[in-house]
This record gives C-alpha cells, sequence and structure tokens, in this order.
C-alpha cells in the first residue's frame, strides 16, 4: 500500500514547493499560537493558492471556536479541518454539519487506555491521527518529536483508516511503515533543523527513506 504523506507545520514557500515536489499527497498549515509553526490564515492561504487539487490542503486546529474556523476557511480553503484539540464527538459533528468539511479528528496516545477513545468518534470524523501524547510541561498538543509504542496499535480494527504521527524522521519511518497498517504518515519536526524551521535536506532525506522502505516492500512480495 502506498501511503498517504502528510508535511504539517508548513510555513514558507519553499518548504511547501519541496513537499509538493518529492510526493506530498497534504500540505498541514498549523493555526495555534502557542506553536512555533503557527500561521495566520492570510499567509497560509497564499501558499496553498498554487497547489489546490495537487495535494489535500489541511488546516490544524487546537479547540478552535467557529468564528476561528471561519476565518480560518475563508482565507485557507482547506480539503481537511484536522481537530487537534479536546473536541468532543459532538463538537466534531457540529464542525462538519456547519463547514461542511471532512474532519480528522487527532488522538494523542501513551496506553492502550488511550487508544479506547476512538470508539465515541467512530463514524463521526473522517479519518483519525494517533499522535504520541505530549510530554509533561509541553503546551503542543503535537509537533514533540516523541514517539509511542507502535505495538498498541495492533490492537485496532484493521478498517480503522488512520494517520500515524509523533516522532517520526528518516531513521525510523520504513519500520513506522512495516510496524503498522497506517494509510498515511504525518511529519513535522523530524523535518526541521530547529523548532518550526523546515529543513530541505531533511525533508528529502525522509522522502528518500520513504522510497526505500517502499522498495524493500516490494522486492519481499515479489520474492
Amino acid at each position: 500500500m502506498v501511503p498517504d504523506i502528510k508535511i504539517c507545520g508548513l510555513k514558507t514557500p519553499d518548504a511547501v514547493d519541496r513537499a509538493v515536489e518529492r510526493g506530498a499527497t497534504h500540505i498541514g498549515f498549523i493555526f495555534f499560537d502557542k506553536s512555533p509553526r503557527h500561521i495566520e490564515p492570510m499567509e497560509a492561504g497564499l501558499l496553498a493558492d498554487g497547489f489546490r487539487g495537487k495535494v489535500k490542503i489541511v488546516a490544524v486546529t487546537v479547540d478552535a471556536d467557529n468564528e476561528m474556523l471561519e476565518e480560518i476557511v475563508a482565507f485557507v480553503k482547506p480539503d481537511i479541518l484536522q481537530l487537534h484539540g479536546h473536541e468532543s464527538p459532538e463538537r466534531v459533528l457540529d464542525i462538519k454539519a456547519f463547514f461542511g468539511l471532512p474532519v480528522m479528528k487527532a488522538f494523542s496516545v501513551r496506553t492502550a487506555e488511550d487508544l479506547r477513545k476512538l470508539e465515541a468518534y467512530e463514524g463521526l470524523a473522517d479519518r483519525v491521527l494517533l499522535d504520541a501524547k505530549a510530554p509533561l510541561g509541553s503546551e503542543l498538543p503535537g509537533g514533540n518529536g516523541v514517539s509511542f509504542d507502535w505495538k498498541l496499535l495492533g490492537a485496532l480494527d484493521d478498517r480503522l483508516d488512520y494517520m500515524l504521527s509523533g516522532g517520526l524522521n528518516k531513521d525510523n519511518v520504513g519500520l513506522a511503515l512495516s510496524e503498522t497498517a497506517a494509510g498515511g504518515i504525518d511529519i513535522s519536526s523530524g523535518v526541521e533543523s530547529a523548532p518550526g524551521v523546515k529543513d530541505l535536506q531533511m525533508m528529502d532525506a525522509f522522502f528518500d527513506a520513504i522510497a526505500k522502505a517502499r522498495s524493500v516492500d516490494r522486492a519481499d512480495r515479489e520474492e
């Protein structure tokens, strides 16, 4: 299976260009002022304009109210709203109904108990994103550069369409793809030279690692 690849926390034209050039299927813009990857809706919309219809544009928010979401939707015109806060199942339904857009709900994972929270959102979220739970003291729900035990995902329903996030980089993405049934890979800090600063060479190395992993997988299946 060819996974979706989402490069998240994009802020500059060269980073967006390189992500799309190398094969990203999704580009993510973060609207959370505590994040070093925060971007204003108007600026994100301008960055996204050249790629509409070529990749999925994802607006990442954290417990945003409707007023904020309206501004984001107006400027960015996203294909997907990613909810990375404590949004309840009822809030997910309200957002989908109000904005008429697919919703990807993010969940923070450290233990098997954390995965049980997915049940309440079954049939509500169009897709889920499984990210590592933030370290103690972090104000960021994602982008912390830490991972969780992927073996926990073996208990999930095979039909669940999820993106995997948290601590991914060029050195472990191949293992992530081989050990999980993730339909998508989401990366932010793993291709950064500093918080919020995308590194084009690190991005290239990440895509090269995915290509290598896929090549090995094809060879194994042909044997």
